[in-house]
């Protein structure tokens, strides 16, 4: 598996994961800081997150036109400049709401062109499917485990800006690896075919897949309730409890338990993945359990690695799924419906959850989360094609 472009692929993205693991303790406590609460961590998140679940799908298409490879180097550059401005922009002195919004979103436009690219690249790099987006799943983790705890002190004694800065750097890397490749994939779509076919091809691909689209749905829903509030709600209570930098311990404790989750990935292979993966989803409800009950900081560590556990083999097992039984030609573009849809209903959740809070209480928020949560699993292994989808 190691071969010279899966370790340079790996080198990119392990590091620009963890610039992205930096980045929610920066935002949160970077805007928090400047004084626009968690309605505005909600609002900036909510910015990144919206262009990204639109245009994702656009993002499928070019991938097969352009190729994979063109349009993440591409998204990589963009991504430099914005996060780049916006550590100057904090250095510098108190940034607007605005300009927090408006450079978050063009960044979650550049996510959007980049992400289809990620699952196509993994089965042109590597002949073990699963074991790969395993260890990738386990970089992700380490990234979890060292970067929030890092982004935490940077902000507490060198402010968001640096983190920002460490973040625009990451991006870089990540150009120069995918760029050094050698592996050269072939555009599927015909240049001048149109946008609107490309489309319904894809969307076709997509819907003929029960297993597929009947996950999205639940994740939907789980983007309003659980996964959009987690992160506002959770970084206010959890600083107000156990003080700024706690939060960024915390989020540490979801990578040591993502290590452990990719880890089992690598080499537990059930008969029957996404079966298995949603049993073991219900141990990623605990984070929201422990936070809205006010745990002490042991338990609530626990509650998050556990969670974070759930989190890296679900992960594996749903990416190793859509990778072996979807065609190559049109991989991207389903790819593209698969993510949108999964992140679309998060930008709601991010922005409601401020206004939300307010009226009910965060606590109460994150608790109705945690019950949806497990409805939610209930509702995946009801499913023939999710409970019966076996092993590629």
């Amino acid at each position: 598996m190691w071969t010279r472009d899966f370790a340079l692929y790996f080198v990119g993205r392990a590091i620009s994961i963890l610039g992205d693991a930096m980045l929610p303790v920066a935002v949160s406590l970077g805007v928090l800081g400047a004084g626009y609460g968690p309605t505005g961590v909600g609002f900036v998140l909510a910015a990144w997150m919206a262009p990204m679940g639109t245009l994702i799908l656009f993002g499928g298409v070019f991938a097969d036109r352009f190729t994979a490879r063109r349009m993440m180097i591409g998204a990589d550059l963009v991504r430099v400049v914005t996060q780049s401005v916006i550590a100057i922009s904090f250095l510098t002195g108190r940034p607007s709401l605005v300009l927090l919004i408006v450079l978050s979103a063009l960044s979650g436009a550049a996510a959007a062109m980049f992400q289809p690219g990620v699952a196509s690249m993994v089965p042109q790099i590597s002949r073990d499917v699963q074991r790969a987006n395993a260890t990738l799943r386990v970089a992700d983790a380490i990234a979890q485990l060292f970067g929030p705890a890092l982004s935490g002190i940077l902000v507490v004694f060198g402010g968001a800006g640096v983190v920002y800065g460490v973040n625009a750097g990451t991006f870089a890397v990540s150009a120069v690896c995918i760029l050094s490749l050698n592996v050269r994939p072939v555009a599927s779509i015909a240049a001048g075919s149109s946008m609107l076919r490309n489309l319904r091809e894809g969307w076709d691909e997509f819907r003929s897949r029960t297993w597929m689209w009947a996950v999205i749905l639940v994740w939907a829903v789980y983007g309003v309730v659980v996964f959009g509030p987690l992160v506002p709600l959770g970084a206010a209570l959890v600083t107000e409890d156990l003080g700024r930098s706690a939060y960024g311990w915390m989020m540490s404790a979801v990578g040591a338990g993502t290590i452990l989750g990719g880890m089992v990935a690598m080499y537990v292979r059930p008969a029957r993945p996404l079966a298995t993966g949603a049993v073991v989803m219900i141990a990623f409800f605990l984070e929201p359990l422990v936070i809205a009950t006010r745990m002490p900081a042991g338990v609530m560590a626990a509650g998050f690695a556990l969670s974070g556990a759930a989190w890296a083999f679900w992960s594996v097992m749903w990416a190793t799924s859509i990778q072996t039984k979807v065609a190559p030609d049109v991989l991207n573009r389903v790819t593209a419906y698969e993510v949108g849809g999964s992140v679309l209903s998060m930008p709601i959740g991010q922005a409601l959850s401020g206004p939300v809070s307010e009226r009910v209480g965060a606590d109460h928020v994150l608790l109705f989360g945690f019950g949806v949560g497990l409805a939610g699993v209930v509702v995946l292994l009801s499913v023939p094609a999710i409970r019966n989808l076996r092993r590629a």
